[in-house]
């Protein structure tokens, strides 16, 4: 077996090893793809059926890199494997179950903008305060119910839930939850936690259906096991019982997803539902240097909660990391993207080779910006994705509409696009008349006569008849003639024909696109029905990430550090690196949550391959106000010895001469001490005070009082509570805008609004 040779001993055992429950401990960088894909590829050579295999992955990509991977060991069987997210696993069950609990097999998915919007639809119904229940609020509170298995009658009679939000001031919040989950019911819809949340429903009331899934699947392996939620955990723990081979993958390391729901305890309690579990590490990363290696160590180190490993690497030693620091975000986006175009022309280096990563997705302002001045390409990860652009969406609700005609959020969407003189109005008057007769919107619009008065039922006709030619040409059509059809008959390629913008320009090009996938979908040859509503089971599950258009495009990568996870570059940029940003101010109240931002941290160390770069700023515009910033205890966590000594540079001025060389000095002297008073093995959650490789905080002086803005003139001396002890050198403005423009001792010149700093007149 040629798969097997290029493994090394602990790959190879876990490869090997197939049978009862056993738990991969997969360090960053450890080749936990290849095991995966030959532990399955290895059950198949030994005879198993690949359809009794299943594997579930968090992302569609993942699970089409496997599956690619796995054929070329055995051949067309791995498109037999059952193989894919939880999402579209469990929503291709569903479809076939779905009549056992009470839904169409033809049911709707919900994105979180369709849920939102019936969110909003319940909020004005009930005349509620649409910002003290705001929608995201709302959809986020009935998200965590379901992802912890709790029915919205289940939500209704929990006392301590019901107290929690009567605490918050959203006493109808269960009631809002029974309404939304009637409604989605009414529409034959399910969001995308019901697919997980009606799967359990499906194997806890119905045991046959258990039983034959438990049979069907007699081997499961699931990957990414650290980011799994309660709901997930459930399922497949139901699904393993009658056989037992369940092979988990993870690393507690990089669980980044609480916020999500993810529940890290599934993988650190895995011994305790398994208790003769074999347990395999994957400790050798061969992505990264040595010193990349290193540092990721001695920070997660600090950690408590998490498994035992002893993550390493066996190439080159490499660069030390650097911390470069700035005195402003603007200047922090400037030193980045200077960094960029001089390592890239000194090494003959791709744009596709740099990743900036940042904690928020405001961060990425500054970082384009300097970009932008220097010519560099870039792309951000996370934006909108091509099947959330409205022109996609509207063509994509006539699609829902023609398969499932009960499906209010997409009959409200395209009603009266284009204009047919159905407005808010009618689609009002549409939704009392369903309410009222307990019927859906739908049956209105088919017999507008019986429920509704004046000239709106002829309207209503039209359009009913439209949809409903729609159905009919759809059975009798592929998939992109039947795309092509609606676009033609609903007016949506006439009207954006017509708008001859830039804008109207990119959203006809868009729909063409669109048009184009869907025909290289219906012409494809290793599916058997390739229709329209196929195609939209597909898209419904669909990532940013799996519609990339420009994923080949040489560009530098910008992303949060939560979408950089699974990715990998040579030059990684991880900026923000300061207290209340990164870790977050709201991480700082609990054990728990800063230990999820030091993994956090983690992950985004273990992205760089060659080199890594952290920088931090001592300023920051928050909220149109340049507030001052201190390093991150992150920064203080990293071993020195993995440090390039001259790594931060202070401003250079032609004030006080010295600076420069003695800030330097101070900050080798700190490094020595902290080389001798520090280990890398440390495991505690805060290094002691002596291991700061960075300049103290300034201390204000006893009594620290500011002066009004009106009272500075030039050549004053004055004392910051952040910056210290420094001169101004120029004012410019009126009151009270006036700016002041101080040099600092050790951070050069600062620009602050008078009437903002907080400045005390030392003479």
């Amino acid at each position: 077996m040629d798969y097997l040779e290029g493994l090394n001993p602990q790959q190879r055992a876990a490869v090997e090893n197939t049978e009862g429950p056993a738990m991969i401990v997969a360090g960053a960088g450890s080749g936990k793809t290849r095991v995966i894909t030959f532990r399955v590829a290895h059950l198949i050579q030994k005879g198993v059926d690949a359809f009794n295999i299943l594997v579930l992955t968090f992302t569609n990509k993942a699970s089409k890199e496997m599956r690619e991977r796995i054929s070329k060991v055995v051949g067309s069987e791995a498109k037999n494997i059952w193989m894919g997210t939880f999402h579209s696993v469990f929503a291709k069950i569903l479809r076939v179950e779905a009549e056992k609990i009470g839904y169409p097999s033809n049911f709707t998915i919900y994105d979180t903008d369709d849920s939102k919007s019936l969110i909003r639809t319940i909020l004005k119904e009930m005349q509620l305060d649409d910002k003290l229940y705001a929608a995201n609020i709302v959809y986020n509170r009935i998200s965590a119910a379901k992802n912890n298995l709790i029915s919205a009658s289940e939500y209704l009679e929990n006392d301590h839930i019901q107290a929690e939000d009567v605490g918050n001031k959203r006493p109808l919040l269960g009631v809002i939850y029974e309404t939304y989950s009637k409604r989605c019911f009414k529409a034959g819809a399910m969001d995308f936690d019901d697919l997980l949340f009606k799967t359990n429903v499906l194997l806890k009331n119905h045991p046959d259906v258990l039983n034959k899934y438990q049979h069907k699947f007699k081997y499961l392996m699931v990957d990414e096991y650290q980011d799994t939620n309660f709901s997930q955990y459930t399922i497949v723990k139901k699904l393993a019982a009658a056989h037992q081979n369940l092979c988990v993958v993870g690393d507690d390391a990089q669980s980044i997803y609480a916020f999500r729901g993810a529940n890290i305890q599934n993988i650190l309690n895995f011994e305790r539902d398994y208790p003769d579990l074999k347990v395999y590490k994957l400790e050798q990363n061969y992505r990264s240097t040595q010193n990349i290696v290193e540092v990721a160590n001695s920070i997660i180190a600090n950690n408590k909660n998490q498994l035992e490993k002893n993550v390493f690497s066996a190439n080159e030693k490499g660069d030390k990391i650097k911390i470069s620091r700035a005195f402003t975000d603007n200047e922090e986006g400037k030193l980045v993207a200077e960094s960029i175009a001089q390592e890239r022309a000194l090494k003959g280096l791709n744009y596709n080779d740099f990743a900036i990563l940042y904690r928020t997705n405001a961060q990425s302002r500054a970082m384009e910006e300097a970009l932008r001045k220097l010519n560099v390409p870039y792309k951000i990860y996370g934006g909108l994705s091509f099947y959330q652009r409205k022109e996609i969406k509207d063509l994509i609700a006539y699609f829902r509409l023609t398969f499932n005609p009960a499906d209010e959020e997409a009959l409200k969407r395209v009603i009266n696009y284009p204009r047919r003189g159905l407005g808010d109005t009618t689609i009002e008057k549409i939704s009392v008349a369903a309410d009222q007769n307990n019927i859906t919107m739908w049956q209105v619009v088919c017999d507008p006569h019986t429920y509704l008065d004046g000239r709106i039922p002829n309207q209503l006709n039209d359009f009913a008849m439209m949809i409903k030619s729609f159905a009919a040409e759809s059975k009798k059509l592929d998939a992109y003639e039947t795309a092509l059809y609606i676009a033609q008959h609903a007016g949506i390629l006439k009207e954006l024909h017509s708008d001859d913008s830039v804008e109207g320009r990119s959203r006809y090009e868009n729909i063409q696109e669109l048009l184009n996938g869907i025909k290289e979908f219906a012409e494809r040859e290793d599916i058997e029905d390739r229709s329209l509503a196929i195609f939209m089971q597909d898209v419904a599950l669909l990532t940013n990430d799996d519609n990339d258009k420009d994923k080949d495009k040489d560009t530098v990568s910008l992303m949060t550090i939560h979408s950089a996870k699974g990715l990998e570059f040579k030059n990684v940029f991880v900026v923000g690196l300061e207290e209340n940003l990164f870790p977050s101010q709201m991480s700082l109240t609990s054990r728990t949550d800063l230990e999820e931002e030091r993994r956090l941290f983690y992950v985004a160390i273990t992205r760089a391959e060659k080199k890594l770069t952290i920088t931090y700023s001592t300023s920051r515009y928050r909220w149109g106000t340049l507030t001052s910033c201190e390093p991150s205890r992150f920064i203080n966590e990293i071993s020195p010895a993995y440090l390039e000594l001259d790594a931060i540079k202070p401003a250079k001025s032609s004030f006080g001469s010295n600076s420069f060389d003695t800030e330097r000095k101070t900050w080798t002297q700190q490094r020595e001490t902290a080389q001798k008073t520090t280990t890398s093995s440390s495991s505690t959650a805060f290094r002691p005070k002596t291991t700061s490789i960075l300049p103290k905080a300034h201390v204000p002086t006893a009594g620290f009082a500011p002066n009004a803005a009106n009272e500075f003139q030039n050549g004053m001396e004055v004392e910051h509570e952040k910056f210290g002890f420094g001169k101004i050198v120029n004012l410019e403005g009126t009151l009270p805008d006036v700016k002041a423009t101080v040099f600092f001792q050790g951070l050069g010149n600062k620009q602050l609004l008078l009437k903002f700093a907080k400045l005390r007149i030392v003479k």
